[in-house]
């Protein structure tokens, strides 16, 4: 497919939120994906630093990775954007918007061109790792410097192996989807509490909630209807690979992470003993210093190719 994108769309008006999940300011930008679909994403630190492309999960959006994002803003151009369906990205009505692999691709491309990302880290939470493995398939890894994938999902829809779905996989739970917001809306807020083994601060989780109702119940049911094992793409990679996993986690079992690093022919794995589904969240420094030496050293690994 043809990136639309010539020119990203900016809001200069900054987020706003207090407490430690936003406490700092982003810029919103928009840009149009292949199909027209806007997509959102949020930028923070100069451009000429090392960048990192952030890529949330299922029902999710941008403001997971606030902690993150503010401790290595200083260090790093990092970029976070809304999949498409979610959070201040377009929501298409029809089914074939989330099933179609190209489009994810094509989303990340757009962001990627549109924040003028040189060489990016890519990093999947959860079915982020799905959104990161469109992007292989189609664009290939030459113009990335790795990935990381932190709860990452190894495959979805019929391609998904019992082993690989958490007592608290959303799969299970049928309220997730129901058009009844009231429903819905207690669900949500079940599976966020799901996904640390310890409480959020009540008004992280109170936006966290906000956050995921933001994504409607038609994207949430299109969003695990395509069948796809990500394995074949991953081990045609040839790009650095970190995978980070809870040993805690009761949405994506933490078997899988240690499969996902099995697969990349230059992966490794870092087990978080008595961690969840959000590493990022319940353990924001360790994950901030992990997530920036494996971007160094995947800088410094691209720097010695090109000079050879």
């Amino acid at each position: 497919m043809t990136n639309l994108a010539t020119e990203a769309q900016t809001d200069r008006r900054p987020s706003s939120f207090s407490g430690s999940l936003l406490s700092i300011s982003m810029v919103t930008s928009y840009t149009p994906s292949a199909d027209g679909t806007r997509i959102a994403f949020t930028s923070a630190g100069e451009a000429t630093r090392p960048s990192i492309l952030l890529i949330h999960g299922w029902a999710q959006q941008f403001i997971c990775w606030q902690p993150i994002v503010e401790k290595l803003q200083d260090r790093f151009h990092i970029v976070a954007m809304d999949l498409r369906g979610h959070g201040a990205s377009d929501k298409p009505e029809n089914e074939a918007a989330y099933t179609n692999t190209e489009l994810w691709a094509e989303d990340v491309k757009a962001v990627i061109d549109a924040a003028d990302l040189k060489t990016p880290l890519l990093v999947g939470w959860s079915y982020g790792a799905r959104v990161v493995a469109a992007y292989l398939s189609l664009m290939g890894d030459a113009d990335i410097a790795g990935i990381a994938l932190a709860g990452g999902v190894l495959a979805i829809g019929a391609e998904r192996e019992s082993w690989m779905a958490g007592a608290a996989s959303p799969g299970l739970d049928r309220d997730l989807y129901t058009d009844d917001v009231p429903r819905r809306l207690e669900a949500t807020a079940r599976f966020l509490k799901a996904c640390t083994t310890q409480p959020l601060e009540r008004e992280i989780f109170a936006k966290m909630v906000g956050a995921n109702m933001l994504c409607p119940a038609h994207v949430r049911r299109a969003l695990f209807r395509a069948d796809v094992d990500l394995r074949p793409v991953f081990e045609k990679s040839g790009c650095p690979a970190l995978v980070i996993h809870g040993t805690q986690d009761e949405v994506v079992t933490c078997i899988t992470g240690q499969a996902a690093a099995k697969c990349f022919k230059n992966g490794q794995y870092i087990a978080y003993e008595g961690i969840g589904h959000a590493p990022f969240l319940e353990t924001p420094d360790r994950f901030a210093e992990d997530l920036s030496r494996f971007t160094m050293a995947c800088q410094r690994e691209g720097d010695q190719r090109i000079r050879t």
